[in-house]
C-alpha cells in the first residue's frame, strides 16, 4: 500500500472536518475572512479572499504529513500564505501547535480574543481521524518519498463557500454553485519530470442532513505510477500497460456517436462558447470551481473540462490530473492542443507540475499559462478536437 497515499486521504478527512466545522456557525465564519494582499491574488477577481479554513487546512496537511514522513513538508507547497493581520494590526504566522491548547492560544490572537471560536476551531484541528478504503488497502507499491513534490490547494472555490449556498440544484448531476463545489486538492507529482502520480480531492459538501442540517462529504483519489494505476471510482487494478487496457475497455465511450458534453467556467471566452456550441450543442455545463470541474469529468458527468484563460494554477489541476491518469486520461495545455498537428503522431501536450513560468512574479509562476483540458478518454478527447479545434480557429 502506498502509505503516503493513504496518509493524505486521512489528511483530506481531516481537512474537510475543518471545513465543515468553520461554517456551521455563520457569525463565526465572518470572522474567519480576510481579503488576499495584491501578490497572492488571482487576477480573475476584483477581490480575492482567504479564510482562516483555508489557511489551517493548509497547515493541518503540512504538519501531519511532516509527523508522519520527516523532511516531506519542504516540498509541501500550497496556495495560501500562513500571515494573518487581527484587528490591532498584529501580524499572526497560523500553524499546527503541538498541543489542542497551544493551537487555541494562537487562534484567540487571530480572531481578536474570541476564545469560544479558538477552542471549537482547536478541537477540530487536533482530532483525529480514520480512513480506509478496501481498494487501496490491497494495493502494495512502494514510492520513494524524496522524488516527490505535493501541491495543495485547501480549499478551492472560496467564493462558493464564503457564500454557503444550499439551496442550488444540479443540471444532470452538475451543481453551476454552491457548496457542493468545494473542494480540497492535494496533488503528488514527481519532482524530476513533473509528471502527477497522485491525486486526493475531498468534497466537504455533499449532502445535507435536513434534520441536523449537517453535512456529509465524498472522497475520490488515484494513483498512477510505473504501471500501476487504480483509482477510487473502479476497484479493478490495472497493470502494465494500463493506458491502453482501460481505453480498449472503454471503446463504446470513446465512440464519435455519442454526443460531446463540456464543462466551462462562467468566465469562458465567447469565442470559446461559440465553438463549443458548434461541437457540444446544448450540452455545455457551466459550474465554479476549477477543482470541482475536473472531479465532473472524473466522474464522467461531462467529457471535458475546457478552460481558455491562464487563471488556473498547478495547485488547482494537479490532483485531479493525477486521478485522470490513473483512469487513462489526463489534463492538456489547451493552447498546444490548437498549435499541434495530430498528423505527426505528436504526444498529447500533458501539464506538468515541477517548472515555474519564465519571467512570471507571484502566483503568476505556477499558472496553467496555456489553458487546460482534462479529459477521461484519450480517444474521445482526439475525436473532440478534430471537431473543436476548426470551429475555434475561426472564431479567433
Amino acid at each position: 500500500m502506498s502509505e503516503i497515499l493513504h496518509e493524505l486521504l486521512r489528511v483530506s478527512e481531516k481537512a474537510a472536518n475543518i471545513a465543515r466545522a468553520c461554517r456551521q456557525q455563520e457569525a463565526l465564519f465572518q470572522l474567519l475572512i480576510e481579503e488576499k494582499k495584491e501578490g497572492e491574488r488571482n487576477k480573475k477577481f476584483t477581490v480575492d479572499f482567504k479564510t482562516l479554513a483555508d489557511v489551517l487546512v493548509q497547515e493541518v496537511i503540512k504538519q501531519n504529513m511532516e509527523n508522519k514522513f520527516p523532511g516531506l513538508e519542504k516540498n509541501i507547497f500550497g496556495e495560501e500564505s500562513n500571515e494573518f493581520t487581527n484587528d490591532l494590526g498584529e501580524k499572526i504566522i497560523v500553524r499546527l501547535c503541538s498541543t489542542k491548547e497551544e493551537t487555541a492560544e494562537l487562534l484567540s490572537k487571530v480572531l481578536n480574543g474570541n476564545r469560544l471560536a479558538s477552542e471549537a476551531l482547536a478541537k477540530v484541528v487536533h482530532q483525529d481521524v480514520a480512513f480506509s478504503d478496501p481498494t487501496l488497502d490491497s494495493t502494495e507499491i512502494s514510492i520513494p518519498q524524496d522524488t516527490l513534490g505535493i501541491w495543495v490547494d485547501p480549499i478551492d472555490s472560496t467564493y462558493q463557500y464564503i457564500k454557503g449556498s444550499t439551496d442550488i440544484q444540479p443540471n444532470q448531476g452538475i451543481f453551476p454553485s454552491g457548496l457542493q463545489c468545494v473542494t480540497i486538492l492535494i496533488g503528488v507529482y514527481d519532482k524530476q519530470t513533473g509528471v502527477p502520480v497522485m491525486g486526493v480531492i475531498n468534497q466537504p459538501f455533499v449532502s445535507q442532513d435536513p434534520n441536523t442540517l449537517r453535512w456529509k462529504g465524498r472522497c475520490h483519489w488515484g494513483l498512477s505510477y510505473m504501471g500501476t494505476n487504480i483509482h477510487s471510482l473502479q476497484p479493478d487494478i490495472s497493470k502494465g500497460n494500463s493506458q491502453d487496457t482501460q481505453e480498449d475497455s472503454s471503446s463504446s465511450e470513446a465512440g464519435i456517436s455519442r454526443p460531446f458534453s463540456a464543462i466551462i467556467s462562467t468566465s469562458e471566452k465567447e469565442s470559446v462558447k461559440a465553438a463549443l456550441a458548434r461541437v457540444c450543442g446544448s450540452s455545455i455545463f457551466r459550474a465554479a470551481g476549477a477543482g470541482y470541474k475536473s472531479l465532473c469529468v472524473v466522474q464522467g458527468l461531462a467529457d471535458v473540462y475546457i478552460f481558455s484563460e491562464d487563471t488556473t494554477f498547478k495547485w488547482d489541476s494537479c490532483a485531479a490530473h493525477a486521478i485522470l491518469r490513473a483512469m487513462g486520461g489526463g489534463m492538456v495545455d489547451l493552447k498546444e492542443c490548437l498549435e499541434r498537428n495530430p498528423e505527426t503522431g505528436l504526444d498529447l501536450p500533458q501539464l506538468l507540475y515541477h517548472m515555474e513560468n519564465e519571467g512570471a512574479t507571484g502566483v503568476d509562476r505556477w499558472a496553467n499559462r496555456g489553458g487546460l483540458i482534462a479529459y477521461r478518454c484519450r480517444k474521445r478527447l482526439e475525436a473532440f478536437l478534430s471537431l473543436l479545434v476548426p470551429n475555434l480557429k475561426t472564431q479567433m
